[in-house]
C-alpha cells in the first residue's frame, strides 16, 4: 500500500476504536502486518513511520548506523503531526512506529489522548531470524542497537510476536473494547 493510498483512507472505525492505536517495537517484529490488519478492519487511515524517514535516516540506517535522537526529532514530529490531525478531525487511525523510548513516546502522546500504544515483543533470535529473510533497508545487524535503546512501556498492550496475527488483531480488539466501555 502507497503512502499516499494510506493517507487517504478516512473511514469511522467501528465503536470501541480508540482515536489513535499505536504499533509499537523493535524493527522485524511484525509492526506492518498488524497495523495493516488492523487498518483493514476497521477501514481506518493508517500511517507507516518508515514512510516519514527522511532519506538520510534510511542512507544511515541502511549503512549500518543506528538513528541517533537528533536524527529521530523530525521523524517523531511529522508522526505527531499526523495524530494531531486525526484527533483534531476525530478521525480514527492506526500509526506504525518503533517508538523505542518513553521520551519517544511522549512526543507522540500527550496526557489524556485516546491513544493506545501496542508493543509486539519477542526475542532477540526471533527477530533477527525474521529479519534475514525480509527486504527492508534497515539490515538485521542492527538489531542490537534496537534492543539497546529499548524501554519497554509500562502503558500498553503487550503481544508476542509469536502469536498469530489474527489472535493480536482479537487482542487489539477486546483491549479497546474493553478500554473505550
Amino acid at each position: 500500500m502507497s503512502k499516499e493510498n494510506r493517507m487517504t483512507e478516512q473511514i469511522t472505525s467501528p465503536k470501541g476504536m480508540r482515536d489513535v492505536v499505536i504499533v509499537m517495537g523493535v524493527s522485524g517484529t511484525g509492526k506492518t502486518t498488524l497495523a495493516t490488519a488492523l487498518a483493514e478492519a476497521y477501514k481506518v487511515r493508517y500511517v507507516e513511520a518508515d514512510d516519514y524517514h527522511p532519506q538520510a535516516n534510511i542512507d544511515k540506517m541502511a549503512g549500518g548506523t543506528p538513528l541517533t535522537d537528533a536524527d529521530r526529532w523530525p521523524w517523531l514530529h511529522a508522526l505527531r503531526d499526523e495524530i494531531e490531525l486525526a484527533l483534531a478531525q476525530h478521525q480514527p487511525l492506526v500509526v506504525t512506529c518503533s517508538a523505542l523510548k518513553q521520551r519517544y513516546r511522549d512526543v507522540l502522546k500527550r496526557d489524556g489522548e485516546p491513544i493506545c500504544f501496542v508493543f509486539l515483543d519477542g526475542d532477540f533470535e526471533t527477530i533477527y531470524a525474521r529479519m534475514q529473510q525480509r527486504d527492508h533497508f534497515m539490515p538485521a545487524e542492527m538489531l542490537q542497537s534496537q534492543f539497546e535503546a529499548l524501554e519497554p512501556p509500562t502503558d500498553a498492550l503487550r503481544l508476542p510476536i509469536t502469536l498469530t496475527t489474527e489472535v493480536q488483531r482479537a487482542l487489539v480488539d477486546r483491549h479497546l473494547t474493553r478500554t473505550i466501555a
